[in-house]
């Protein structure tokens, strides 16, 4: 393969997806982002990701971005004659990841032996709420529940006794998205261990729940319950082991994140704020000392930072060398020089749209590196690439297919 039609170091790869909503399509995302071919099957109603969020025209912007890089077919998985088409489709993948309920595509005659049947090797990447396995395998959820259940949904929450509304959500469907992104190193760790010099040739299955995906990233709390008994609490903008971090008002009402949780740290800050003798304050002599008294301390602070306005502010900051940022917006992210020199913000030419902004890939890999090739396709787009291409068919038999009501 030639250095101009390569798209990243997956390139050559084939990735089936079976999958909707959040999940199984943004971990097979990160694989298209990087080369692989994902082939992404749909109901002929559509992923309904399609439909979310803002619409113009009838058309979700976030499927720009959610469906890019992937070839889409529409099949319905209920027409007997579905069953030959994604076994056709097997044969020719490296892997399938699925996000259905644990046993629904086994009750579509497409669980893992028959899908095996069509390639031996093929690894299978199972993605549900709680596992393929247990007592709580049947039960319905969505993201949003792997969350709660992995205690993100309590630590992400405001200080005890600061509001009684409910617990916060993070603000995008995290659970989803390390669920998708456990799922795809999971593939790509089986199929290196089968495709690498002296590898076992073996298939492989991974099972990924969206409640582990999420207590995984859990950090300490799991261990201090369990050698202390302590059940870790939600700290709101805080961090419950280090002072001073969190975020302060400026004077125009912007916030700003100052992290000066280091003695030399803290030392600059309270220079920077015209206040050197703070670190001899027995209140905040040593982080310990910072932790305890950390609402008398973020009062001081947050008086010295509504002097400013947050541009003023992160100057004063950065002259002082403190790690410190303004709470981006979108639109402060889409003007970042940083984000725009690295390619992470991206101008996509969309036929729906026109340009399109979208996060770049990652990982940047400079040797060989991903690219966005086109934007979510519409629905259908790639029936007859596919079928025709990999599976051989005619236009008369995909039309067939089509008035049949399989497509």
């Amino acid at each position: 393969m030639s250095e101009t039609t390569r798209a990243g170091p997956l390139t050559g790869l084939r990735v089936l997806e079976i999958g909707h909503f959040i999940a199984a399509p943004f971990g097979t995302r990160l694989l298209g982002d990087l080369g692989a071919d994902i082939i992404k099957i749909e109901p002929p109603a559509g992923d309904p990701v399609r439909q979310w969020g803002t619409p113009v025209d009838g058309n979700s912007p976030w499927w720009s971005q959610h469906g890019r890089n992937k070839r889409c077919i529409t099949l319905n998985l209920k027409h007997p004659k579905a069953r030959d088409i994604v076994l056709g489709l097997a044969a020719k993948s490296d892997a399938v990841v699925e996000n259905f309920r644990p046993g629904q595509l086994a009750r579509l005659g497409l669980g893992p032996d028959v899908l095996r049947s069509a390639r031996e090797d093929l690894v299978i990447a199972h993605v549900s709420g709680y596992g393929q396995d247990g007592p709580y395998r049947d039960k319905a959820a969505f993201g949003v529940i792997g969350e709660s259940v992995g205690g993100l949904r309590h630590l992400s929450d405001h200080a005890p006794g600061m509001t009684d509304l409910p617990p916060v959500r993070v603000g995008v469907s995290i659970g989803d998205s390390i669920a998708g992104l456990y799922a795809a190193f999971g593939v790509m760790s089986a199929l290196w261990q089968r495709d690498r010099v002296g590898g076992d040739s073996r298939a492989r299955s991974l099972d990924v729940a969206l409640s582990e995906s999420v207590l995984s990233m859990m950090e300490g709390m799991l261990p201090e319950y369990g050698v202390l008994g302590t059940v870790k609490q939600p700290t709101g903008s805080r961090i419950a082991t280090a002072a001073p971090t969190s975020g302060y008002q400026a004077k125009d009402g912007k916030w700003v994140l100052i992290a000066g949780n280091s003695e030399p740290l803290f030392a600059r800050l309270s220079k920077a704020m015209g206040q050197p003798g703070l670190p001899d304050d027995p209140r905040f002599q040593g982080n310990r000392a910072r932790v305890e008294n950390v609402d008398a301390l973020d009062q001081i602070i947050g008086d010295w930072t509504k002097q400013y306005d947050a541009d003023a502010l992160l100057a004063i900051l950065a002259e002082a060398d403190i790690p410190s940022s303004l709470v981006y917006t979108a639109a402060d992210i889409a003007e970042d020089p940083q984000y725009r020199h690295r390619g992470m913000v991206q101008e996509v030419e969309d036929p729906l749209f026109g340009q399109v902004l979208q996060a770049g890939i990652v990982p940047g890999v400079p040797e060989d590196p991903g690219r966005i090739r086109w934007p979510g396709p519409a629905l259908g787009a790639h029936n007859e690439e596919v079928l025709g291409g990999l599976l051989g068919m005619t236009p008369d038999e995909i039309q067939n297919l089509r008035d049949e009501g399989v497509l």
